[in-house]
């Protein structure tokens, strides 16, 4: 052979093996791409059983009037990701635009006896300072801040629709003074009345002491054309009205 066959042949396996080596580097890091892939869909499957787990675990727990103490640990984990990754804040967007909706559509009679119910503690839910500060918004990841700035919303809208809103607080009577400032404070103004608990109605459960306040207010001639509150214990019972809206809760509280 002579040499310049054989410097031909030298050059062709070295293109050929150089061309082996790209296929072999290509390959590998195909198959670490789709190892990568697949370990990503499997880990957003798992993550959307374990938050589907706690979703019916929670509206479970809130249901029967349960507390925290009975969550799996893996559900306090997934109510961080709900809050930080921003689906609280699209549930209360949501469930404030469906309240919205309904009262912007509803007419209320002249008679000034048609009124809304709403939940204070979901409005005092946040301490005055940080209302004052003015430094939160709907990016911030504190949950009792966020229910409050919805429900702010909400009733700001209520009452640029001249709904007559009616307040109830878990609070006893006798801190009646202290509650109206702080909910002056937060910016609540121009409600009606500001429904509280006597001393001797303390002990009495809350989803039976507001329905009969329900009851007396219809009874007065009022119409109650919906019910706002975070809690279940002011949506359930009689004399609820027209329409109950549940403010989202986070999964894990």
């Amino acid at each position: 052979m002579s040499s310049f066959a054989a410097t031909v042949l030298i050059s062709g396996l070295v293109t050929l093996g150089i061309s082996i080596m790209s296929l072999l580097v290509a390959l590998t890091v195909m198959l670490n791409s789709c190892e990568n892939k697949n370990s990503g869909v499997v880990e957003i499957y798992r993550n959307r059983q374990s938050y589907d787990y706690c979703r019916t675990f929670a509206h479970h727990a809130e249901i029967n009037g349960l507390g925290s103490d009975i969550f799996p640990p893996i559900c306090e984990d997934i109510n961080t990701q709900y809050i930080n990754e921003g689906l609280y804040t699209r549930d209360l967007k949501i469930a404030v635009a469906i309240a919205e909706d309904f009262f912007s559509t509803v007419r209320s009679e002249m008679d000034g006896l048609d009124l809304v119910l709403m939940d204070a503690d979901d409005l005092l839910s946040v301490s005055e300072t940080l209302v004052n500060e003015d430094i939160l918004h709907e990016s911030n990841k504190d949950s009792n801040y966020l229910r409050h700035l919805f429900t702010m919303k909400l009733y700001i809208k209520l009452q640029s629709l001249r709904w007559k809103l009616i307040l109830f607080t878990r609070k006893p009577e006798k801190q009646r003074n202290a509650t109206v400032e702080e909910l002056v404070s937060t910016g609540c103004n121009g409600w009606s009345s500001l429904i509280m608990r006597m001393d001797n109605e303390m002990q009495v459960d809350y989803e039976e002491f507001l329905s009969r306040q329900r009851n007396m207010l219809q009874r007065e001639g009022f119409r109650i054309k919906g019910v706002i509150s975070s809690q279940m214990d002011a949506l359930r019972g009689p004399y609820l009205g027209d329409r109950v809206f549940k403010i989202p809760n986070p999964i894990f509280r």
